[in-house]
């Protein structure tokens, strides 16, 4: 009965020292990794953020309207946090490092980037949340329904991808203002804001009919353009 107790304790205390221990060695790996290496995997973290939310389809066939437009809203607030605190405010303080006017890389990179998105919207087919096929916007496409939903989330997945790339190369070439904390920060943002993404693309497709299996391929597709871009991003810092 004595060694059936001791061998209990000794085995909880085995399974709770265990899992501490593999965090701690995935952490260590992680931030022993090439910059390169980080950047994808965190790429591939935010895409699979995006198919979790995707998958939703296999447990409902529609999601209540204002939960969504909340849960938007909340990657919005996410985004624009990430925005400053990853990346204009470590572009101020290398900026302040090397001289000149400190806002200004930062507010030529924020008009640039804008800009960048805003042709790619003008451009590229894509159909917002909730619309019918005949407002969709950019150039003219006998595209479906399903693709023009995924082409509008893909839009803004290319920056947040080149985001998350630059991120880690800043923090592998060791600029002022950076870091792999924040970069590991920017990158589960994006994720975290990444989920109601793909609710946002699967739901309505599984609503009018697609198959939940399809609807979730979709819905993932949208994201998978972020490791891409974030390999891009890491490459060109």
């Amino acid at each position: 009965m004595e060694a059936g107790v001791r061998t209990g304790v000794g085995t909880g205390g085995v399974t709770g020292d265990l899992i501490p221990n593999v965090f701690t060695a995935i952490s260590e790996s992680f931030h022993g990794a090439h910059p390169v290496v980080q950047a994808l995997l965190a790429g591939l973290f935010t895409w699979g953020v995006t198919a979790l939310g995707a998958a939703s389809v296999f447990l409902a066939r529609n999601v209540n309207r204002k939960l969504l437009d909340g849960m938007l809203g909340f990657s919005g607030g996410v985004m624009l946090a990430a925005s400053y605190w990853s990346l204009l405010a470590p572009s101020i303080e290398i900026a302040e490092q090397r001289g000149g006017p400190a806002w200004l890389p930062a507010v030529v990179g924020l008009l640039v980037g804008a800009g960048f998105l805003f042709a790619l919207d003008k451009v590229l087919p894509h159909l917002h949340l909730g619309e019918p096929t005949v407002h969709a916007e950019g150039a003219k496409t006998t595209w479906r329904r399903s693709v023009l939903l995924v082409s509008a989330i893909t839009l803004h997945n290319i920056p947040e991808g080149l985001a998350v790339g630059v991120a880690f190369g800043g923090a592998g070439s060791g600029l002022p203002g950076t870091g792999i904390a924040a970069a590991v920060v920017l990158a589960i943002g994006i994720g975290l804001q990444n989920f109601p993404e793909g609710v946002a693309v699967a739901m309505p497709l599984r609503a009018e009919g697609m198959s939940r299996l399809k609807a979730f391929q979709c819905g993932q597709l949208s994201g998978i353009v972020e490791p891409v871009a974030a390999e891009h991003g890491r490459t060109e810092n």
